[in-house]
């Protein structure tokens, strides 16, 4: 089998071809920053080649969620100073995805003074978890000046130096699942006329900038993308017309040699989803990491197939942090709680025991 076998991610070896996804957790203080708990949790989890830690603002305009982590200060940069060094000190590597909830969150959950910002004033449909008020419709965002973004784009890579000084192995921009650079991607969540908006270049614009900040701070080996065509995201969009700004997108991503691009299936499995996944695979010549409900045999199946190059493992890394054993000696799995996925607290969390125990 090849999915327990190591693996050299631009130099950075790793001891199997499974990865833990970045899951949300919300454990954070109010004030955005990693608790204790945190290190004790992904700790727990260092067997994986590598872990993704949870989606991380590199803004205070970016915490749309309750208890969301962010990196954009010194506080935060020195809280996440023992999570790193205990995946390390456990034998582990980690990354941290950069994450910018953009117009996904409530002005409730932001700190004072930040902004809710979207490339257009266009609120997300549905409501989020809040502070002081409980449910809310989500917020309607600030459209965002050409200073505004430049701002941005400062933060990624601002947000990925702090991430090396921290201790991090490098880090993952969030271009999925419907965030800032999906929501500058995306024709019904991006009405704007000047040259971040209109055409597939116009649109790819942004989260360009990201990539290219990024690894003009840290280097390319350090530096990795995410996305999620045909997801819950992109239901409103014209299904032809995603498929060729995301060829066009993963093209210009070869000469920039990231340390991977992750495909993350979430939401309905339409077929145009998998078709395009067959076509990046073709199209993009470095490593390519899937995500989305694999079995350890489907898991085997798409590397020994040459589909992908990592495969990441999400919800069955919450009740299992020992997920490489099990799969490895075919352990049975332990059933996560749901109840306790978004809570303060241990439990259902850092709480879960290894099989030997």
């Amino acid at each position: 089998m090849k999915l327990f076998n190591s693996f050299n991610l631009s130099g950075l070896e790793l001891s199997s071809r499974i990865v833990m996804a970045p899951l949300t957790r919300r454990r954070a203080t109010n004030n955005n920053v990693p608790v204790n708990i945190m290190a004790e949790y992904y700790g727990q989890r260092a067997s994986a080649g590598l872990i993704i830690a949870e989606g991380t603002s590199p803004s205070p305009n970016g915490v749309g969620y309750c208890n969301m982590p962010a990196l954009c200060n010194k506080e935060q940069l020195n809280a996440w100073k023992p999570i790193t060094k205990i995946v390390h000190d456990n034998g582990g590597k980690i990354f941290l995805q950069v994450m910018h909830a953009g117009r996904v969150g409530h002005m409730n959950n932001l700190p004072s003074g930040a902004k809710l910002f979207g490339p257009s004033a266009i609120a997300q449909l549905g409501d989020v978890a809040t502070y002081n008020f409980g449910r809310q419709k989500y917020s309607v965002p600030v459209s965002m000046s050409l200073a505004d973004i430049d701002n941005a784009v400062a933060e990624f890579a601002n947000c990925s130096l702090l991430a090396v000084e921290a201790g991090f192995d490098g880090i993952e921009i969030h271009g999925a699942h419907g965030y800032l650079p999906n929501q500058f991607i995306n024709q019904s969540s991006n009405f704007r006329t000047d040259a971040y908006g209109g055409s597939r270049y116009n649109r790819l614009r942004f989260l360009n900038r990201i990539i290219d900040s990024t690894i003009a701070k840290i280097g390319s080996n350090k530096v990795s993308l995410r996305i999620s065509p045909f997801s819950y995201a992109d239901l409103n969009e014209n299904p032809i017309e995603l498929r060729k700004l995301y060829l066009e997108l993963v093209a210009n991503l070869n000469p920039k040699k990231l340390a991977y691009l992750h495909l993350s299936h979430m939401g309905e499995a339409v077929s145009e989803k998998f078709v395009l996944w067959k076509e990046i695979r073709t199209l993009y010549s470095g490593v390519l990491m899937l995500c989305g409900d694999y079995t350890k045999e489907k898991a085997e199946l798409a590397i020994q197939n040459g589909d992908a190059d990592l495969i990441a493992f999400g919800r069955d890394y919450i009740a299992n942090p020992d997920l490489v054993e099990r799969l490895k000696n075919n352990w049975k799995l332990r059933e996560r709680d749901k109840a306790f996925w978004y809570t303060n607290s241990a439990k259902g969390y850092s709480d879960y025991k290894d099989y030997s125990y």
